[in-house]
């Protein structure tokens, strides 16, 4: 029998295999490219991770630097140097209040977390569950070893910054000095990386380039209200419950904590509202804890069916859900910074490969707000807010 060349081997394949064939090949192609990216992220993580927080703190300093330039005619040194400061004080300042009433409240939390741990003890033994201090102990333990395990691998991530006081130093510096040169000349910076691909290209990069900046903007900026919407919400109703112990409020430490989580989508909030139940359960018992539980429910279910889906998803063309299976999956790949970025990183991409895939930067090579968020349109005046 006469063996078929490969030409004729390939004419006797189906239409549907020969597709299938040509899209395979590519996307293992992509799929590997993409794994390379991820494996460099990995190696140079104590550089990346800073460098994407300097990222979204330029997404939320340079329209308030920009503003201050045209609005009020400030020296560009003099708004960049007001707004890289003024960060550092207020979250040095949201910091330092949680430190200060941490300190002062802890030997309180402590000897209440203990009396009411002694109070459940004796509830058990004397229920008809028929536990003993042993099965007790037990149980304890295996809960304890479970959130040590679960913990360690959270904090202690593919993608963790690092635990060392000199790596958290050095991620602090570049993320500082990052955020200044973004702040400085942040449009140049991405030119200069534009000019690595070819020039055919380098049109619709750059334009890709400004409209994924104006997402990543509005995408800070919702993220900021969603935050203070939780801190408000969990808040008020640890105020209203009467989380008040030795003369100050367990009321600002709560907010605090629940503004800052909640820049992780979905997940921080949830974490930080724990925190408020637990404080409910040891300091007023178990139904305050209950009702704090129905606080934190009630304020999640507001952001889950109205601030994600109409605001968040209005600001970043994000679905819900998408918004879910990120922070799930940038979590579950790279701990607390994949959960963190993971959001801001699927809504960019979005919108830039949108705007390359339809062609938009032939006829609109800079992109304005109006045409990246679809809140806007109609607005007269819409102006990108790209790092000048």
């Amino acid at each position: 029998m006469a063996i078929r060349s490969g030409d004729e081997s390939s004419e006797s394949l189906t239409p549907g295999i020969r597709i299938a064939a040509d899209w395979s090949w590519r996307i293992l192609v992509v799929a590997g490219v993409l794994a390379l990216i991820g494996f460099l992220f990995v190696q140079l993580r104590l550089i990346a991770i800073p460098f994407l927080i300097a990222l979204l703190l330029a997404a939320l300093l340079v329209p308030f630097s920009q503003w201050l330039q045209r609005r009020h005619r400030w020296p560009k040194w003099a708004a960049v140097a007001v707004s890289e400061v003024g960060l550092l004080v207020v979250i040095g300042g949201l910091l330092t209040l949680v430190v200060i009433f941490i300190v002062r409240g802890y030997p309180a939390l402590q000897a209440q977390t203990v009396a009411r741990y002694a109070d459940l003890k004796a509830f058990l033994l004397d229920s008809p569950l028929g536990l003993t201090e042993s099965d007790i102990n037990g149980y304890l333990g295996q809960f304890v070893t479970a959130i040590q395990r679960d913990g360690s691998g959270l904090l202690n991530g593919a993608l963790s910054v690092g635990s060392t006081a000199g790596h958290v130093l050095a991620g602090f510096l570049i993320t500082l000095f990052s955020t200044l040169f973004l702040l400085i000349d942040g449009r140049g910076i991405w030119h200069w990386v534009v000019r690595l691909f070819p020039v055919r290209a380098r049109a619709a990069l750059i334009g890709a380039g400004e409209a994924g900046w104006i997402t990543l903007t509005s995408f800070v900026k919702v993220q900021i209200f969603v935050a203070f919407v939780d801190a408000v919400g969990i808040g008020l109703g640890a105020f209203v419950l009467g989380l008040f112990t030795g003369g100050f409020p367990l009321v600002i430490p709560i907010a605090i904590a629940v503004f800052l989580g909640s820049f992780i989508p979905v997940v921080g909030a949830v974490l930080t509202g724990v925190i408020a139940v637990f404080v409910a359960l040891v300091y007023l018992g178990p139904i305050p804890a209950v009702i704090m539980l129905g606080i934190v429910i009630l304020v999640q279910q507001l952001e889950g069916h109205v601030l994600q889906p109409f605001v968040m998803g209005n600001a970043v063309k994000v679905h819900p859900l998408a918004v879910v299976l990120a922070v799930a999956t940038g979590g579950l790949v790279g701990g607390i910074p994949g959960a963190l970025f993971a959001v801001p990183l699927v809504a960019v991409l979005n919108v830039m490969v949108g705007y390359i895939a339809r062609g938009d930067w032939r006829s609109n090579p800079h992109p304005s707000v109006s045409d990246v968020v679809p809140s806007t349109k109609g607005r007269r005046g819409a102006r990108s807010h790209a790092p000048s």
